[in-house]
Parts: C-alpha cells; sequence; structure tokens
C-alpha cells in the first residue's frame, strides 16, 4: 500500500513505548571486542538509537592502534566509550593508577569502569577509587567475581552494590562475563535465580545493569522486569536482536506484549 494512502501507518503496532536516548532505564550496553571503523558505521547505522554505551572490551583498548580515532566516531554519533573494568584492574595490579587518569583524559574518556571480579581490592579501597574517579568521569562499577567457583551470598551483593552507588557509581554492573559463566550465573550458564530475585527487590532497577550477552538472559530478564531493564555485555552484532525482544517482536517475548 502506497505510503500516501491515508490507512498507511508506518507504526501500526501497539508495542511498549520506548525512552529516547539518553535513557536511564532500558539501556543496552554493547561489547565492542576490537570492531573496526567500517563496522562501527555499519552498526550505527543499522541499530544507532539501540546502542547507549560501548564498552571496549577487558583491555582492548590499550592494543587497539586507531584507538583515538575510534573513540572520535562514536562521540560523533552521541555513543559514550567506557574501557572494560579488568583494564582498571590491571591498571590497579601494576601499580599505575596515577597515570590511568591523564590516559583517559588524553583520548576523551567520559567514563570509567571500575571492578574487582579478578584482583582482590579491599572493599574501603574501591569504594574510595569510585569517589575519587566520579569526581572526573562516569562511573560503572561492577560487583561480582569472574571466577565461576567463587560465590557471595545475596546480602553480600546488595550491601556492595548500595555501598557503590553511594559511593558514586552512576550504574552498578552484576558480573555475569562474556560467556554468561559467573557472578549471577552457573559455570553452565544457568541463571541464579535466588541471587537475581534478592538484588532486584532490593536495589531500584535503573541503578543496575545486568550482564546478559546471550539471547536466553536477554529474554529472561525482559520477561521478569519489563523491556525498559538494563543489560550488559550485549554482542555488537545481536544489538537489533535484543530491541526485538524488548518490544515483543521475537517469539520468546512475543506473548508478554500483546495488546
Amino acid at each position: 500500500m502506497p505510503a500516501s494512502d491515508p490507512a498507511f501507518d508506518p507504526a501500526f503496532l501497539q508495542l511498549p513505548a520506548r525512552p529516547a536516548k539518553p535513557r536511564q532505564s532500558g539501556i543496552a550496553h554493547v561489547m565492542d571486542k576490537g570492531l573496526t571503523r567500517a563496522q562501527i558505521d555499519g552498526l550505527v547505522e543499522t541499530a544507532g538509537e539501540y546502542v547507549d554505551i560501548v564498552k571496549l572490551g577487558w583491555g582492548t583498548s590499550y592494543v587497539t592502534r586507531n584507538l583515538k580515532q575510534k573513540l572520535e566516531q562514536y562521540r560523533g554519533h552521541g555513543i559514550p566509550v567506557v574501557c572494560g573494568g579488568t583494564f582498571f584492574e590491571v591498571v590497579y595490579g601494576h601499580g599505575k593508577l596515577a597515570q590511568y587518569k591523564p590516559w583517559l583524559q588524553h583520548f576523551g574518556f567520559t567514563h570509567v569502569e571500575i571492578s574487582d571480579g579478578t584482583l582482590d581490592i579491599p572493599r574501603d579501597e574501591k569504594l574510595a577509587l569510585i569517589a575519587d574517579f566520579a569526581r572526573d568521569f562516569v562511573v560503572l562499577s561492577e560487583v561480582g567475581s569472574k571466577d565461576s567457583s567463587v560465590e557471595f551470598t545475596p546480602e553480600e551483593w546488595v550491601q556492595w552494590i548500595r555501598e557503590e552507588k553511594e559511593a558514586g557509581a552512576w550504574k552498578v554492573i552484576t558480573e555475569g562475563r562474556e560467556g554468561g559463566t559467573s557472578g549471577i550465573y552457573t559455570p553452565k550458564g544457568e541463571m541464579r535465580t535466588d541471587i537475581v530475585g534478592d538484588i532486584a527487590g532490593a536495589i531500584a532497577p535503573a541503578d543496575l545493569i545486568w550482564e546478559a550477552p546471550s539471547k536466553a538472559a536477554q529474554a529472561w530478564f525482559i520477561k521478569q522486569f519489563g523491556p525498559e531493564v538494563n543489560l550488559g555485555n550485549i554482542p555488537a552484532d545481536e544489538v537489533i536482536a535484543l530491541e526485538t525482544l524488548r518490544l515483543g517482536l521475537r517469539g520468546d517475548t512475543l506473548q508478554q506484549f500483546l495488546p
């Protein structure tokens, strides 16, 4: 039917309303593991309005030869970029925190991730670091261990998330790793629903980013908490697929969002 026809409506479905960027909820925290500039253009062309923040995975930023150009490209599209929390831990482990802020500022980073998923950083020191970096950057902190054999109690998760928000974190990320095999997941990739339920019952949804790299995890979170749940570690080639889950345009969530 031609667009000039009065019956034509390009938005004829009743889908969940999605806020415009910059969003505080419904965030897609997307993983860049080494995208080329051409791939960034492709990502923005097809899914730019659904990408809220990009994470340069673990320490990839340090060995990316065209880092400055890539960051300028993302900034030009209004997409903030953050280095992976593991890179913060590398810097901490090398005793080079004094050089980290100038390095971030040189490249124009506005966001920073602070985690202790691999190294043992004393709680008081981690909170002090969050507060310190929050003076100059938007801080995303992360709670949970990358070691799949390490389990924390629900009370510990909730307490630490609250402490890190109070210290100055914009959002707190719940650890899940790139493969969804630690933190809020079992080593076999199953959701620790008791942990997730206790966290969700105590922490405001907008304050959290749940790492959900797989379709099954993304659909589970959306069915539990609605389309405006914040999700992280999204593969760059699955941003559109995630948006269809949020809107009930995929079988996994279709029935949840019928009018």
